[in-house]
């Protein structure tokens, strides 16, 4: 898996791996106000864990299921980052994860600051 990177205005990925909370569709269509298409998705080399929220690690051989959210605008990120509480509680980085199907894709996911530790 390649190392993550903070968040770059000049990257053009429109999706997000999600793990905790935004795995309620439910609770994604209200903060969006639209219904986003999510497909099944791992996070290779990262455990989750959860204090007061949910956060992902690093860890040798560990591996985080969730799923990617498809198709976000910068609207839709500004709406996940407030909610996400950034840069408070996360940052937004770039991760490889892989599809059902074991296909590499790039997205954004949230990483913890250091609250988690």
């Amino acid at each position: 898996m390649r190392q993550h990177e903070v968040m770059n205005a000049r990257v053009e990925i429109t999706t997000l791996f999600v793990y905790g909370t935004l795995l309620d569709p439910d609770l994604r269509d209200g903060l969006l106000g639209r219904h986003v298409e999510t497909i099944p998705a791992r996070l290779v080399g990262y455990a989750r864990g959860r204090k007061r929220y949910f956060f992902v690690t690093a860890e040798k051989g560990a591996e985080t299921k969730g799923k990617i959210l498809l198709r976000l605008t910068e609207r839709d990120f500004q709406i996940l980052d407030e909610y996400e509480e950034l840069p408070a509680l996360y940052n937004r980085v770039r991760v490889t994860v892989l599809d059902g199907a074991g296909n590499e894709i790039e997205c954004w996911t949230y990483l913890p600051t250091d609250w988690a530790d």
